[in-house]
């Protein structure tokens, strides 16, 4: 019987040492976080779009100015001479704004492939701002300025105030810059008539308007209209400022007035270019566009440059330019309503 209990006693207690051997437990596996890679966001960009034949000199102004304003803003730069609507497209979204000079790279479709970006045309005539465009120094824009000032100088300085302007029909530039000029002429003398006129004596200023669906071909037509009425000075509207108008009136001595020198054969016959600056408005509107402001007709102030001082003598210039500040300041009104 002892020996049983012995027995027993051993088989309770190996059997209970054995339930206490730890058991081996698999090990769970850590999960590691994967990196995921995250792209770089790409710098937001800028494009100006310069014509190939642009002067190198003209061209590196507004270089400057862009590459500078890029910097101030964190963008990265690019120029290029056209800009299609592939290569357009290839840039967003990193792209942000688009600044072109004329001639114009086809805003139009431009600004419809890409509503997300900003466009400023500079100095491209027969654009209205709208939308996602944006335009300074346009045929209409201070083109009133410009006229008046242009009709100011050509009563100044024509032989019996015998002055005229080609302008265009029926476009809002060619209807201020046609009014602009009169009121100008008037300013510095009235309606300029004397019993002593030289025969024929005609009332002037005399007025030719160019029709919108004429073709550059016929525009000479017109223009011979100024030398039939004895036009001893004349101011050429932008639109309609052709190399070849002003080379036909320069060969028959007419004093010419623009926005800019159409070519170095007139230059005998150029008094002056008044000219829009547009480089200060262009300053002036970038954050605008960067904040997505478009839309926006800049106003842009003018300026003369290829003074002419056998035709525009320096006491003449400084009275053109007190006329110029006046209208800048509000001062004259050019009696064309904005």
């Amino acid at each position: 019987m002892r020996w049983f209990l012995l027995v027993l006693l051993i088989t309770i207690v190996f059997t209970a040492c054995a339930n206490n051997v730890p058991t081996e437990t698999p090990a769970t596996p850590t999960a590691v976080p994967t990196k995921v890679a995250t792209p770089t966001p790409v710098k937001p960009l800028v494009i100006l779009i310069l014509p190939a034949d642009m002067p190198a000199e003209e061209a590196d102004v507004y270089q400057t100015l862009v590459y500078n304003l890029a910097q101030q803003h964190s963008l990265r730069f690019q120029v290029r001479n056209t800009l299609t609507i592939e290569e357009l497209k290839a840039e967003l979204p990193a792209l942000k704004i688009v600044i072109a000079l004329p001639p114009d790279p086809g805003l139009a479709d431009l600004t419809a492939a890409a509503p997300e970006v900003q466009f400023l045309a500079v100095k491209i005539p027969g654009l209205t701002a709208g939308g996602n465009l944006s335009t300074i120094g346009g045929s209409d824009q201070a083109i009133d300025k410009q006229a008046f000032l242009a009709g100011y100088i050509a009563a100044m300085i024509a032989p019996e105030w015998r002055t005229g302007v080609l302008s265009q029909r029926d476009t809002p530039g060619g209807e201020a810059a046609r009014w602009a000029f009169v009121y100008g002429h008037r300013y510095f003398c009235g309606y300029c008539r004397s019993p002593n006129f030289t025969q024929p004596a005609y009332e002037y200023p005399i007025v030719v308007r160019i029709p919108t669906d004429a073709k550059p071909g016929e525009y000479l037509g017109y223009a011979a209209a100024l030398l039939d009425y004895l036009v001893r000075a004349a101011y050429l509207y932008p639109d309609v400022a052709t190399p070849e108008i002003a080379t036909y009136l320069a060969q028959y001595r007419v004093m010419l007035i623009g926005q800019e020198l159409p070519t170095e054969e007139v230059r005998a016959n150029w008094v002056v270019s008044i000219q829009p600056n547009v480089l200060p408005a262009i300053e002036q509107i970038f954050p605008e566009l960067l904040e997505g402001k478009g839309g926006q007709a800049v106003p842009t102030p003018l300026y003369l440059t290829d003074v002419n001082p056998d035709l525009l003598s320096e006491g003449k210039l400084r009275m053109a330019q007190e006329v110029l500040e006046g209208l800048q300041k509000g001062i004259i009104w050019t009696g064309v309503n904005p």
